[in-house]
């Protein structure tokens, strides 16, 4: 009995699934929100929540796409329940990572794992656009410690001190019918499981040429959340399927099938993150 009621309560959440069209979140300069002093940093910066805690069946607590104002800056903090990424889009930003500093050109990530303070400055004139990916330990549960300090105009490091994922598609290495998929799309793991303490599996950037396609997959044990970075194509959700272009985040849960589709005449480029069920980094 308690097995059926089990089986009966996932077919009720499936049911009560939102149409693939309407789970995905567009950038949309409408919805921004323009917040100050975000950690005690410096100035202002525009961002919108595209997913937040519900939009996964794991960990995902948010992912935020922002705009970083010239001379402003996320200031230095703490998370012991969590762990994020930044990813600058464009542009160039100083990345803070235990009180080590490094200037680093788009397009660019700093992992932040837990319990290490970090920070993020535009010492530039321009916006700085950019992702921020944050993934619980506890389901729909946060926390942040604020230490105070803007990181503005301090010391530099020509060389990081701390983890950084460069997605150039330099790095990218050709894949022919993936997962039984159409011709030869380009990929790379860019941040592997062994990266983060808690349930965050993995980052991925895909490269999808016109013309090629990625074959049906899914994954029991993890949930994923594509993001594209440029172009436009198609993905498909069981048997849904629903146009996908630059600035979209599209959550994907455990165990539905899906694929990807670029119809048109200029490449698709998506970055991935994997959540995992578990802490221990299931990765199909």
């Amino acid at each position: 009995m308690r097995l059926l009621a089990v089986v009966c309560l996932v077919l009720l959440v499936l049911s009560a699934r939102e149409p693939l069209a309407q789970r995905i979140a567009h950038t949309d300069p409408a919805r921004r929100q323009t917040v100050k002093a975000v950690h005690s940093g410096a100035g202002e910066m525009d961002y919108q929540v595209l997913l937040d805690s519900h939009s996964l069946d794991t960990n995902l607590y948010f992912v935020h796409r922002g705009i970083l104002k010239p001379k402003s800056s996320l200031g230095n903090h703490f998370h012991n329940n969590c762990e994020e990424m930044y990813v600058i889009l464009d542009g160039e930003a100083q990345f803070t990572v235990d009180g080590r500093t490094s200037q680093l050109k788009a397009p660019v990530g700093a992992p932040c794992r837990l319990g290490h303070s970090h920070a993020l400055y535009n010492p530039t004139d321009a916006p700085v656009q950019f992702l921020n990916i944050n993934v619980s330990m506890l389901k729909g549960e946060n926390d942040a410690f604020n230490t105070d300090d803007p990181r503005v105009d301090v010391p530099l490091d020509r060389i990081p001190s701390f983890m950084t994922v460069y997605f150039d598609r330099a790095l990218l290495r050709p894949v022919n019918a993936m997962f039984g998929g159409k011709g030869a799309v380009q990929y790379r793991r860019a941040v592997s499981p062994s990266v983060y303490v808690g349930p965050w599996a993995y980052t991925d950037h895909l490269l999808l040429p016109p013309g090629t396609t990625v074959g049906q997959q899914s994954h029991r044990g993890v949930a994923e959340v594509y993001y594209v970075m440029s172009g436009s194509g198609t993905l498909g959700v069981g048997s849904e399927t629903a146009a996908i272009k630059e600035g979209d985040a599209i959550p994907v849960q455990l165990n539905e099938t899906h694929t990807l589709q670029n119809p048109g005449t200029a490449p698709l480029e998506l970055l991935i993150v994997g959540v995992s069920r578990e802490r221990n980094k299931e990765t199909q």
